[in-house]
């Protein structure tokens, strides 16, 4: 019980104390329930960042096509990174591929949002549905022409 307490006062101490509990194989002491939401949580939060690096890569991939007198290395690296950062969660995540095409269409529409808001371009004049297939998203050699 004393664990589950810790956890609403103290987390940095709860967090601790757990994991030597773990360690020490001392499995009938810890706050399974908390940690079990714990890690719950950690698998939502890995989503999410799935979802927000797309969104920024897609944005960029819109703004690129878009606007393409505004082109920059700025955008192109800005590009090149999130697809280096997205292989690099999918490879310490390997089971978020099988969601990744599911998350395509929520991350497009906050890119649309996000390319609306640094460009000037209404959302509305983007397409309805995302104009770049995942291959080409996450391809390295792959930037949209000129719309």
């Amino acid at each position: 019980m004393e664990t589950k307490i810790e956890y609403e006062k103290d987390y940095y101490s709860w967090l601790m104390k757990n994991a030597g509990l773990l360690r020490g194989s001392r499995f009938s002491e810890i706050d399974a329930d908390h940690i079990a939401e714990e890690l719950e949580a950690m698998g939502r939060s890995e989503k999410r960042e799935l979802i927000n690096r797309l969104s920024v890569l897609i944005a960029h991939l819109l703004k690129w096509q878009y606007q393409a007198v505004r082109r920059s290395r700025s955008w192109r690296n800005t590009i090149s990174t999130q697809r280096i950062d997205i292989q690099e969660l999918l490879e310490d995540s390997p089971s978020l591929r099988h969601e990744i095409d599911a998350k395509v269409d929520k991350s497009y529409e906050k890119a649309k949002l996000m390319a609306e808001g640094e460009t000037g371009i209404d959302k509305e004049n983007f397409p309805t549905i995302c104009p770049f297939s995942l291959e080409n998203i996450l391809n390295a050699d792959f930037f949209p022409e000129d719309s």
